[in-house]
């Protein structure tokens, strides 16, 4: 019924609105004064000071310290009350579980990192999750009560169709029909799930490359191949979660790979993958080819070519570049995107020489002409960007004042 409260464009629902806005300025700049923040959002100061009584007596902003060194009286300033609220995030492979809790600015306060090694998992997986986010729980100083949203990432995606775990088959133990309901009951805060390369989008638009672009493709190559899709600012994730399942693309240079999922590859992981790199290593001559996880190896040899530039280690770069492109080529004729932002250790390691030749290559082999950009959230990108998500919904939650 118009008029009453909670309608759009009521006394309620537009103090909340500012409100938000105060709280989202105080998050992206720091502390503020009360003038500041007037002249930001353009309140008066008897409705700036309103404000700031309002969200202070509710918990969300402390009053700390005061303006010094300018002309006038010192004024007092206000930041976002960190301890507001928390939210968590994991990150899962198949050798690790890595969980981190961050406040609701955004800093991190806690980290725990579970190692999961061999092909059958020696616990459950509800009992890793449960145990890696304790860890980090522990680490903050908090309980699991503390945590308004957990959101975890994965390689593949659940499927939201049948709750069942696909394009993964990787990974130990996460298949079972029965999971999402047995982490749920497990748990005692909302659980989100998502792809880790869609997570690591999510990092990059918030905190890095991709701020401001509202379609982007995000290349990672990592321990797998894979891309995320942000289309019109949204991820795009298909009807059974499968967008930017890459590695399956079938793509010229390699042979088709049939039962795909079986197979868990497909033309373009064995084309670029990094498990490709040290095979092409060796058959250019590379000399002192390090041993290690084929990830790591991958990443040690791009670094070491993009420094070097001469002689094999330029015919491995350009190699590699024009793999990379040749799958890329397909994305960006579908897509047409503004922004290709190449994440994962085997691409960051490339730097702007390696994305330089990517990008030679790919406006040879595609009309559209998108701009490459290297990822800049280099440390734990998909654990940021589930640190992120979770926070974005928390905030959503905590600061509404409407209610």
């Amino acid at each position: 019924m118009a008029g009453t409260a909670g309608t759009p464009g009521t006394p309620r629902v537009l103090r909340a609105m500012n409100d938000r806005a105060a709280l989202d300025l105080l998050l992206e700049h720091g502390p503020l004064s009360r003038t500041r923040i007037g002249k930001l959002t353009g309140l008066s100061k008897p409705t700036a000071s309103q404000l700031l009584a309002r969200l202070e007596a509710a918990g969300l902003v402390l009053a700390t310290g005061t303006t010094e060194g300018r002309p006038g009286p010192n004024a007092q300033l206000y930041e976002v009350n960190a301890k507001a609220a928390y939210a968590a995030g994991l990150d899962v492979t198949p050798e690790r579980v890595l969980a981190a809790v961050a406040d609701v600015t955004g800093r991190t306060v806690g980290s725990y990192e579970l190692p999961t090694p061999g092909r059958r998992p020696a616990q459950p997986v509800v009992r890793q999750v449960t145990d890696a986010l304790d860890g980090a729980v522990k680490a903050a100083g908090l309980t699991r009560a503390d945590v308004h949203r957990l959101v975890i990432g994965t390689p593949g995606a659940f499927d939201p169709n049948t709750g069942r775990l696909r394009y993964a088959s990787h990974l130990p133990g996460w298949h079972s029909p029965a999971l999402l309901d047995e982490l749920a009951a497990a748990l005692p805060m909302p659980v989100e799930y998502e792809n880790d390369v869609n997570l690591a989008a999510v990092a990059e638009q918030r905190l890095g490359a991709a701020r401001g672009y509202e379609d982007f493709v995000l290349l990672w190559n990592e321990g797998g191949l894979g891309a995320a899709l942000v289309l019109g600012g949204r991820l795009h994730r298909g009807w059974t979660g499968g967008a930017g399942e890459v590695g399956f693309l079938p793509v010229p240079g390699a042979p088709l790979v049939r039962q795909v999922t079986k197979a868990n590859s497909g033309g373009y992981q064995e084309l670029a993958g990094s498990q490709a790199v040290p095979r092409l290593a060796r058959e250019l001559g590379v000399p002192d080819i390090p041993s290690g996880p084929y990830a790591e190896v991958a990443a040690a040899l791009v670094e070491r070519a993009a420094a070097r530039d001469d002689g094999p280690h330029r015919q491995l770069l350009e190699t590699y570049a024009t793999r990379l492109a040749t799958g890329l080529a397909s994305l960006v004729s579908v897509l047409d995107p503004e922004l290709v932002v190449l994440s994962g250790a085997s691409l960051t390691a490339g730097g702007d020489t390696l994305r330089t030749l990517v990008q030679d290559e790919l406006e040879e082999l595609a009309a559209a002409r998108p701009r490459l950009v290297v990822g800049e959230v280099r440390e734990h990108p998909v654990l940021r960007g589930a640190l992120e998500s979770a926070l974005a919904a928390t905030r959503d939650e905590v600061f509404d004042t409407s209610r």
